[in-house]
């Protein structure tokens, strides 16, 4: 299976999930000063949302750093966001924020560390989504 690329902040969210569902990923560095990793094929990034009640700053800046070189860019393939359902409209908006600007589908979104039913949709959901992937493009 090609990669998976997530962030996760000090809360350690998206890290548990990651943790539990036992599957191979790359955590993007917390700090902005730590380097960020090459990637030299593609991936899936799983990002939390960290939005005012505006939705101003809902992709972490370290994610943004990391998508805007362009190779990471290119090697995105989907985006599967977090968040927290209190939040309302701004619930996963990182996820369709993503998706929108860098032309990838929203795969899932799932509520802080996710559920084991979280785990096995995205578990299932990757490995049929990879099955889907052409690959001459």
């Amino acid at each position: 299976m090609p990669g998976l690329v997530y962030f996760s902040s000090a809360s350690g969210n998206t890290a548990r999930f990651i943790a539990r569902s036992g599957l191979k990923a790359t955590r993007l560095p917390i700090s902005p000063k730590d380097p960020l990793p090459d990637l030299p094929r593609d991936y899936v990034l799983i990002c939390p949302t960290y939005a005012d009640g505006l939705g101003r700053g809902a992709v972490p800046k370290q994610v943004i750093r990391f998508l805007n070189v362009p190779a990471h860019r290119e090697h995105l393939r989907g985006v599967i966001a977090t968040g927290n359902r209190n939040f309302g409209e701004t619930y996963a908006l990182s996820g369709r924020i993503i998706a929108e600007k860098c032309a990838v589908p929203l795969l899932y979104s799932f509520e802080l560390a996710g559920t084991d039913r979280d785990i096995a949709r995205v578990r299932d959901g990757l490995a049929a989504f990879w099955g889907t992937q052409c690959l001459t493009a």
